[in-house]
C-alpha cells in the first residue's frame, strides 16, 4: 500500500502540470489555449498561480476605491476559493466586481501591481483578504 502511494505521489506532479500558449491570429485577436493553433507565432507561457492555503489579511493598495462595501475580487475560473467566495457572494445579495487574471490582461497587470500571489485577492474598500473564508469575509465587509 505504502509502495502505491509513493508511486502515486511521485506521478502526480507529471500528470498536474499544464501547458498555456498564447498566439495572435490573423484579425490581431490574442488567443490562449492548452494546444498551440500552429507552431508559428505561438508563446508558451510559465505561469506560477497558487491559491491561499489559509486566509491572511493586509491593507488594500492606496488607489483602491474609497468606497468601503465596494468588493472586488481577482480570481481564476479553476480556483476552488474563488467559485467559494463567488457563491458566497451571490446568495448574500452582495455586489462584487470580478477580475479573471487569466482572461483579462488589465486584471493581471492591477493583480500585478498589489502584489498577488495567489488567488483569491479579495478588496474591500481599503482592506485586503488573501483567501476566501465566511467568517474571514465577514470580519473585513461592512
Amino acid at each position: 500500500m505504502r509502495l502505491i502511494v509513493f508511486a502515486l505521489l511521485a506521478v502526480l506532479p507529471i500528470i498536474c502540470s499544464a501547458e498555456i500558449y498564447k498566439w495572435t491570429d490573423e484579425n490581431g485577436r490574442v488567443h490562449f489555449g492548452d494546444k498551440a493553433q500552429s507552431a508559428e507565432g505561438a508563446e508558451q507561457l510559465s505561469l506560477k498561480i497558487t491559491t491561499y492555503e489559509s486566509v491572511s489579511y493586509e491593507a488594500a493598495p492606496a488607489n483602491a476605491d474609497a468606497d468601503s462595501k465596494k468588493v472586488v475580487m481577482y480570481s481564476a475560473s479553476w480556483c476552488g476559493y474563488c467559485r467559494q467566495a463567488r457563491n458566497y457572494f451571490q446568495q448574500n445579495g452582495i455586489n462584487y466586481v470580478e477580475r479573471d487574471i487569466e482572461k483579462s490582461p488589465s486584471a493581471r497587470r492591477a493583480y500585478d501591481a498589489i502584489g498577488g500571489n495567489g488567488v483569491p485577492v479579495i478588496l474591500v474598500g481599503d482592506k485586503r483578504m488573501n483567501g476566501f473564508s465566511v467568517p474571514g469575509f465577514q470580519g473585513i465587509y461592512p
